[in-house]
């Protein structure tokens, strides 16, 4: 009973909000990405200042809060529409498909198309010019692979935790 027009709204809309908030932090300040950049890159640059530490952290918490709550609120939709046939691994399937379609949307929109083949100057951090990290497709399938894993977790956690309430 996996609602696949519900994944696929619910997707799109988390795709749009996370991809919008990541394109403003970029803006903002794209060494508060400096952990996400390729190696090369990392290693060129000073680390982060303790107000980039707390920059990253306060502007990512929500971030984080989005990534976890559409695709609980898509899981638990199915499940009220679907009650009480509904299975733990319905849900799970669910709450993953939800942000497998984001982390799709990262690696094709952002990562490859905007980070790797545009390379837009909001994107490049200060000293690392014509580096050749911005175009490391590799490094960018690497972090999918880890959103892979994490999106079949958390799928696996929010299904869980809707089937019991």
């Amino acid at each position: 009973m996996i609602d696949l027009q519900r994944m696929a709204v619910d997707g799109a809309v988390l795709s749009i909000l996370a991809s919008a908030w990541i394109l403003f932090l970029l803006r903002l300040n794209p060494r508060l990405f400096l952990q996400d950049f390729p190696k090369d890159l990392r290693d060129r640059l000073p680390p982060k200042t303790p107000a980039e530490r707390r920059m990253s952290l306060w502007l990512g918490v929500p971030f984080l809060i989005l990534l976890v709550a559409v695709p609980t609120w898509s899981a638990w939709a199915v499940k009220r529409e679907h009650a009480p046939d509904v299975t733990w691994a319905t849900l799970a399937l669910q709450a993953f498909g939800v942000a497998m379609i984001f982390n799709l949307v990262d690696l094709l929109i952002l990562d490859w198309l905007l980070v790797c083949a545009i390379t837009p100057r909001f994107i490049v951090l200060p000293g690392t010019e014509g580096m050749a990290g911005y175009k490391d497709y590799w490094h960018h399938f690497r972090g999918f692979l880890i959103g892979t894993v994490i999106s079949a977790v958390m799928g696996s956690l929010i299904g869980a935790a809707l089937s019991v309430l």
